[in-house]
């Protein structure tokens, strides 16, 4: 029915718009699958499929800087939106300062509420930079409201190992990683950095 594929494809736009994916258009079809990035294909395709948001579970991203963490979960959220499902995707330390400044205007609550809403959160550039007090208490507001209820995909140049000292108070860092890690896939990528072996691509052109 053509008004119906109209009706879907409006929606896809709508989904798209506000998930303010950095790569809009990144798509699993474009995946970059040469040997070495070691890719785990029978996970992308689990991925792929959403049963993972269905689920509620999680997405953690590591690996080098360049490696395609980024692109990646673009493209994944690209595919939550073809499956009908909101996405947001924010840098960590952005996500940290709009709640900061959301303490300060009185919408702290409200941001929250929306943060909760969205089925598919991409949280970039998670545990980049330290930590202030505030931040953390922020962080776990967030996590908690979407532990067993919504999905949400982090990248990170750190290893996994390493966030609870990012996190740098043991007790917050129990509870955070506690409500991330156990119900989540892990996917660490490898291999040169895309970014710079595009850029000398392009210079050899």
């Amino acid at each position: 029915d053509r008004e119906l594929a109209w009706r879907d494809n409006q929606r896809l736009v709508r989904l798209r718009k506000k998930a303010k994916l950095k790569y809009a258009n990144a798509c699993l079809e474009d995946l970059d699958r040469r040997s070495g990035r070691a890719l785990d294909e029978r996970l992308i395709a689990t991925l792929a499929s959403g049963d993972w948001i269905r689920q509620q579970h999680n997405l953690l991203l590591t690996g080098p800087t360049g490696a395609g963490k980024t692109w990646l979960a673009c493209a994944l959220g690209n595919q939550a939106c073809r499956q009908g499902y909101s996405t947001l995707y924010l840098r960590t330390p952005r996500l940290l300062e709009q709640l900061r400044i959301a303490h300060g205007d009185g919408s702290f609550g409200r941001t929250l509420q929306q943060l909760a809403k969205v089925d598919v959160l991409v949280l970039d550039d998670w545990a980049l930079a330290p930590l202030e007090e505030g931040a953390r208490h922020d962080l776990l507001e967030v996590i908690d409201d979407r532990a067993g209820s919504r999905s949400t995909i982090l990248t990170s140049q750190l290893p996994i190992e390493h966030w609870h000292g990012w996190i740098n108070d043991p007790t917050l860092a129990d509870a955070i990683l506690d409500r991330l890690v156990h119900n989540a896939y892990r996917l660490t990528m490898k291999g040169e950095s895309l970014r710079r072996k595009k850029a000398e691509e392009q210079a050899a052109s």
